[in-house]
């Protein structure tokens, strides 16, 4: 069998892979280009793919004999599920083992936005902590018994939940349907009033592209902060920056976002109140392994015509 990998994967498990199978594996850093993956999948029988890679109809097409598409991810916006399933095709993804280190990163945004760590790093840095300390110096927001609103009650919403307690904050929550959690369900428009600090973690599809707009966001209250690990697209960038250019907010804390890699001359560079970070939700060397496993075995197993661990429904 033959297997198309587009991007090298931490933990030796693409070498693994190749002793299996035929491997053909792109080599650089940076994305392959499409042509890259045209030129190759027509004669492979999988593919494993990450987030930066589309898998639409013309790639699915291209891929004659394609019996699985594997990605190292959880999301699979990227891949054109349905008209895979039309073809026969396994799509496959890998949630879980990133929820705790997802969870983990959300919360060290959130604290960050709220008690200003990062500009006060940028000021040390900067040489221009020239005053000593007095009452009124970079006051922040605190954490503890404030109002948590999580957009989203999945996997990594039940983890922020999971620590937000240790914090003793307030939870409130909105999803599609109401769960059996620790937490107030309420409705999107009181989740927005409410929240002291409003974390998104839903999935990127129809219903949640640019779901948090000017008018939604408008809904928070001034001394609120967004903050958003799940996927750039739910929030639309362009209203989010209205919003933070009117003070409406306190302040956003962003690991995603709507273009990746985020433009040097983006707005959201120019604002103090807004933490940036570069895509790092599973970022830790144990999740990235884990996942690397999980998006290998899921290609072996549907392969060998077995289930695997994680398939797309």
């Amino acid at each position: 069998m033959k297997v198309l990998v587009t991007r090298r994967l931490p933990g030796g498990w693409i070498e693994r892979l190749a002793e299996e199978v035929d491997v053909e594996m792109w080599q650089g850093e940076i994305p392959p280009p499409k042509s890259w993956i045209l030129e190759r999948i027509h004669d492979k029988d999988g593919i494993l793919v990450t987030l930066t890679e589309k898998v639409d109809k013309e790639v699915i097409d291209a891929g004659k004999k394609l019996r699985v598409i594997s990605t190292y991810s959880v999301g699979f916006d990227h891949i054109d599920v349905a008209y895979a399933k039309s073809k026969g095709i396994i799509v496959t993804n890998t949630p879980e083992v990133l929820t705790d280190a997802t969870a983990d990163l959300i919360f060290g945004l959130l604290i960050s936005v709220a008690r200003r760590i990062v500009e006060g790093d940028k000021l040390i840095r900067s040489g221009l902590w020239d005053k000593p300390w007095h009452p009124e110096f970079m006051l922040g927001k605190e954490v503890h018994h404030s109002t948590l609103g999580i957009l989203g009650m999945g996997r990594i919403g039940r983890a922020i939940l999971k620590r937000a307690k240790g914090f003793d904050m307030k939870v409130i929550y909105y999803s599609r349907s109401e769960h059996d959690v620790d937490a107030t369900f309420v409705d999107l428009d009181t989740l927005l009033k409410e929240s002291d600090f409003l974390v998104v973690t839903v999935d990127l599809n129809r219903e949640t592209y640019h779901m948090l707009n000017y008018e939604r966001l408008r809904l928070m209250k001034r001394t609120a902060f967004l903050i958003n690990a799940s996927r750039g697209p739910v929030v639309n960038e362009v209203d989010l920056i209205r919003i933070l250019e009117e003070g409406k907010i306190a302040g956003a804390a962003l690991d995603v976002f709507e273009r990746e890699p985020l433009e040097r001359d983006n707005p959201l560079t120019n604002f103090p109140n807004v933490v940036l970070t570069p895509h790092l939700g599973s970022a830790t060397r144990e999740t990235r392994e884990r996942m690397a496993e999980v998006a290998v075995k899921n290609l072996l197993l549907a392969l060998k015509g077995e289930r695997p661990i994680y398939e797309v429904k």
